[in-house]
């Protein structure tokens, strides 16, 4: 896939997710939660896991914000739904080094799948905090502490 494809493809999945996010509702049953906020932004978003032995049975988001913060929680939440906290812990780190070193990561689109058009945000640095959100505030939910999160 070229360059200029995988930028059309980036903005189409964003404007997608961003319009109509998947999982975004609570979550009663929630085994753990955590709350995120990017004040650069205004980004505001709480994650809602179920986790059952060790395994994200559901998870969901609610918030408001920018539509790449709303897009990459989107696609966070269909990335991990039915893996195992390490499996999405280790899913962070790909996304966070795509998302923060861009082209240096060493991270092939194999390892990320679907989560590759996300490689767009990089080119722009001032929006990589709106994309890292959801994906901080998912670590801070599966590591147990729940604590609040900001991007500052």
């Amino acid at each position: 896939m070229s360059s200029d494809e995988l930028r059309d493809l980036y903005q189409d999945v964003i404007i997608d997710h961003g319009k109509r996010p998947r999982n975004f509702r609570e979550l009663p049953d929630a085994t753990c939660t955590a709350q995120g906020f990017n004040p650069l932004c205004g980004d505001d978003l709480r994650i809602y896991i179920k986790l059952a032995d060790g395994v994200i049975a559901d998870i969901a988001f609610q918030g408001a914000g920018c539509a790449i913060s709303q897009a990459s929680a989107s696609l966070m939440t269909l990335a991990v739904k039915g893996q195992t906290t390490q499996q999405a812990l280790v899913l962070f780190g790909r996304v966070h080094a795509l998302l923060t070193e861009g082209p240096n990561a060493r991270v092939t689109p194999e390892e990320l799948g679907k989560l590759a058009v996300l490689s767009g945000v990089w080119e722009f640095p001032v929006r990589v905090k709106c994309a890292t959100l959801a994906w901080h505030t998912l670590r801070s939910a599966l590591e147990g502490g729940g604590e609040a999160v900001s991007t500052e």
